[in-house]
């Protein structure tokens, strides 16, 4: 770690329980991120546009007092299975499990009471921060009891999280990361005029209730082709029966790369700033929304009402509803196995 790449910790406040929670600020000499160990949510990625100017560029909340009282997932670590499972629903090794469902009737990120609403223990690495959650057996009705870590890692202009996990029975995992990108800055406009490049010619449409339907579809001649760099707004309200039931974009792409290895999933630019963003994982797939439910009722740092599209997902992943599809790569894991996923936030300017 170079002397200009520091990380700090601070108290950060009380749960309702008395439990405290602890925020970690990482700084180089281009980004600063901030962490907390409350859902091991990213609070903060500080970086600047063409002309030096330094903004927000994730969408967060000044205080604990936001993080406990939000329900879009800002900046969180979801789990234990991020993303949607048809019905809370699946069948492993014979056994049936039952999810409790919180999505208009199915199971999304993790249940009613997900990782995204634990403290997380944590202990300082060179140039980030290592966060650990066990999750019981049977908590929220998975099976087996799984140890997460998740790490956060400054280097230069990448912010580097790396997953993993195991556990002591048979069970599924799916862990992303859920915040909302700004490439304005937090504090201006929406991302419907941020150019966008998805490295995937297949996705996963969906049925009414945003399940997949099994099909592994070509995006090629519909609104979902990023192939080539397209602003997010440019075809948001086509007459598209995708578009229309996700209300935008809330699809998961099939990325072109190899599972388990690097290879780019996503590069978003934007024109006024000059702000860019890369995104590169190890997972086989990556959900882009464009913020289709934001409504206005949430208020972000500065005073800031986060209304629709005013902030962008990237959440690289496991399909969703895989453990209901045996088309889709597995999400199981066994005892004796380890889990681990890559995926790298590289920040920059044009």
């Amino acid at each position: 770690m170079t002397e200009a790449q520091t990380v700090t910790k601070a108290d950060w406040g009380k749960m309702p329980d008395g439990k405290s929670v602890e925020i970690y600020t990482l700084k180089s000499a281009q980004v600063e991120a901030r962490v907390t160990t409350y859902g091991a949510h990213l609070v903060s990625v500080r970086t600047a546009d063409k002309n030096g100017k330094v903004a927000d560029i994730v969408l967060g909340y000044d205080s604990l007092a936001g993080y406990l009282a939000d329900k879009s997932y800002l900046g969180a670590i979801v789990g234990r299975y991020g993303n949607r499972i048809a019905k809370g629903k699946f069948t492993l090794e014979g056994q049936s499990y039952q999810i409790p469902p919180n999505n208009n009737g199915n199971a999304l990120h993790g249940g009613p009471v997900g990782f995204d609403q634990h403290v997380w223990s944590a202990q300082q690495v060179p140039g980030g921060v290592e966060l650990t959650l066990v999750s019981a057996d049977g908590d929220q009705g998975f099976p087996g009891t799984l140890t997460a870590t998740v790490r956060y890692t400054l280097h230069g202009d990448s912010l580097r999280i790396d997953y993993s996990a195991k556990t002591d029975k048979a069970t599924v995992v799916n862990l992303t990361n859920h915040s909302y990108f700004n490439l304005h800055g937090d504090d201006a406009g929406d991302i419907l005029d941020q150019r966008l490049t998805l490295f995937a010619d297949r996705y996963t449409p969906v049925d009414a209730g945003l399940i997949p339907t099994g099909v592994l579809a070509p995006v090629a001649g519909t609104p979902l082709d990023f192939h080539s760099q397209h602003t997010i707004g440019e075809r948001i309200h086509a007459d598209n029966e995708q578009m229309k039931l996700a209300g935008g974009y809330d699809h998961n792409f099939v990325l072109n790369g190899k599972m388990g290895e690097m290879h780019v999933a996503a590069s978003v630019v934007d024109p006024t700033s000059g702000r860019t963003l890369t995104v590169t994982t190890t997972e086989p797939g990556v959900q882009f929304y464009s913020g289709n439910f934001l409504d206005g009722t949430l208020t972000g740092r500065h005073g800031i009402v986060y209304s629709q599209h005013k902030g962008l997902c990237l959440e690289t992943q496991h399909y969703p509803d895989s453990p209901n599809h045996s088309n889709f790569p597995s999400t199981e894991l066994k005892p004796g196995a380890k889990w681990h996923s890559t995926t790298i936030f590289t920040f920059g300017t044009e």
